[in-house]
């Protein structure tokens, strides 16, 4: 996984998995916006939670420049379902309980087994122009998104 921006850019992957409240969602569903796809580790994990309050604080910014947000784990819909509900987050949580899409990202574990934690900028062309790794700062993240997001829109 390349991290940083992305000089030639790479067609995101096409994917459909449900989200916390049993629908399917595509990422092509969001074709024409921009969108944040942030891969997380566990539902309730304190570094996760804080990465999930960060982008619900940031998200009507993030709607304000045509942005998407969209959280992945491999948690369960049912999981997924109760730490929406807990955090009141504005946006899906999805379930990826094979890693299927994680490794379509090539999204890192870490230490050989802990999930890792990545963000994919995705344009509304659906190229990555932008991957961040943020394994230990989900503040600095979502601030470093929103810089790179202004900064590629003017």
């Amino acid at each position: 996984m390349v991290l940083g921006l992305v000089d030639s850019k790479k067609v995101a992957p096409n994917f459909t998995l449900f989200s916390h409240d049993s629908s399917e969602i595509s990422l092509s569903d969001y074709k024409g916006k921009w969108v944040i796809l942030f891969f997380y580790s566990k539902d309730g994990s304190p570094v996760c939670k804080r990465g999930c309050l960060s982008f619900k604080e940031q998200y009507e910014v993030f709607k304000s420049v045509n942005c998407e947000v969209i959280g992945i784990s491999n948690d369960s819909i049912q999981t997924h379902k109760e730490f929406k509900e807990l955090l009141d987050l504005p946006f899906p949580l999805l379930s990826d309980n094979d890693n299927l899409v994680r490794n379509l990202y090539d999204v890192p574990n870490y230490l050989g087994k802990f999930p890792g934690k990545s963000s994919f900028l995705i344009n509304p062309d659906g190229e990555i122009v932008h991957v961040y790794d943020w394994l230990f700062r989900p503040r600095k993240h979502v601030a470093k998104i929103l810089s790179i997001l202004n900064e590629i829109n003017g």
